[in-house]
C-alpha cells in the first residue's frame, strides 16, 4: 500500500479505478472500511486516493499529540503529492468533510470540485446536536453504547440487514487516538475559511442526521456562494451507506459537471 510522509508520519492510502482524481477524507476514528462499495463506485469514473487519517487502517504510529484539521489536510496534500496529483476533487465525511474546508480554503489550486458530506463549520456558528446524542457519543466503548451509536449512523433495519458494514462506523482507532481526533474535529472554527473556498461545492447531508444535523448543510451553504445542497430524505449521519444510490449518483452527477 503506497505509503505518503508527512512532518516524519507514514500515511497510507488506497489507490483505485481510473479517471479524473478524486480524494476521499473519512469520519472521526473511522475506518477506511466506512467507504465499502461506495469507493467503488465512484472508482468506475474516477482514480479513487482513500486517505487513511492517522491512527485508523494503515496509517499506524506513535500517536501524535495536537492532532487539528490542519494536520489532517497537510497529510491530504501529502497523499496528493504522493500520488503524483495536482489537483483532485475532494470528498469529505463528517470529519473529514472539516479537513476539506481546510484543504480547499488553505490550497484552492489543489481542490477541483469539493463534497462536504455531513459536516459542518464548528465553531461558534455551528448548529448544535441534541444533549442526548452527546451522551450516546460520550458511551460509545460500551455495548449499549456501541448499539445507540449504531442507531445515529444507520436505521435499525438497515443494520440489522448489514451488520458487518455497520460496525465499521464504530470507532477504529484505538483508545488515545480517539482522543485526538475528537480534539481536532471539536477545535476546527471554519467560519472564516468558508469564504476562501473556490471550488464549486457540494453540501450532501442526511435529512434525519442527528449527529450534525442537517441545518449545519444551510449554515454551510450560506457561507460557499454557489454551493449545491441536497438531502437525503431518511437519512441519518450514515448516509452514505444506508441510500448508498441515491448519494452515489448525486456526487458522482456533481464531479462530472
Amino acid at each position: 500500500m503506497p505509503l505518503a510522509t508527512s512532518q516524519g508520519f507514514g500515511v497510507a492510502y488506497e489507490r483505485t479505478g481510473s479517471g479524473p482524481p478524486l480524494l476521499l477524507l473519512s469520519g472521526q476514528s473511522l475506518g477506511p472500511g466506512t467507504w465499502a462499495g461506495v469507493r467503488d463506485d465512484l472508482a468506475a469514473h474516477a482514480t479513487v486516493l482513500l486517505v487513511h487519517t492517522r491512527g485508523t487502517g494503515d496509517s499506524r504510529g506513535p500517536v501524535t499529540d495536537g492532532c487539528s484539521t490542519e494536520l489532517f489536510a497537510r497529510d491530504a496534500l501529502a497523499v496528493l503529492d504522493h500520488a503524483g496529483v495536482g489537483r483532485a476533487a475532494v470528498y469529505g465525511f463528517s470529519m473529514g468533510g472539516r479537513v476539506a474546508q481546510v484543504l480547499a480554503a488553505r490550497s484552492p489550486d489543489r481542490v477541483r470540485r469539493l463534497v462536504l458530506g455531513a459536516t459542518g463549520p464548528g465553531g461558534a456558528h455551528e448548529v448544535s446536536r441534541a444533549d442526548a446524542v452527546t451522551q450516546v457519543l460520550r458511551r460509545s466503548s460500551t455495548d449499549a453504547g456501541r448499539r445507540a451509536l449504531a442507531d445515529l449512523f444507520f436505521s435499525p433495519a438497515f443494520s440489522a440487514a448489514h451488520p458487518a458494514l455497520a460496525a465499521e462506523f464504530a470507532p477504529s482507532a484505538e483508545g488515545r487516538w480517539q482522543r485526538q481526533h475528537h480534539a481536532a474535529s471539536t477545535a476546527h472554527d471554519g467560519w472564516d475559511l468558508l469564504p476562501l473556498i473556490t471550488a464549486p461545492t457540494l453540501v450532501l447531508h442526511g435529512a434525519d442526521d442527528a449527529m450534525t444535523p442537517p441545518g449545519n448543510a444551510d449554515v454551510l451553504a450560506a457561507r460557499l456562494p454557489g454551493a449545491r445542497v441536497h438531502l437525503v430524505a431518511g437519512g441519518r449521519h450514515g448516509y452514505l451507506q444506508e441510500f448508498r444510490a441515491e448519494a452515489g449518483a448525486v456526487v458522482a452527477g456533481f464531479l462530472r459537471g
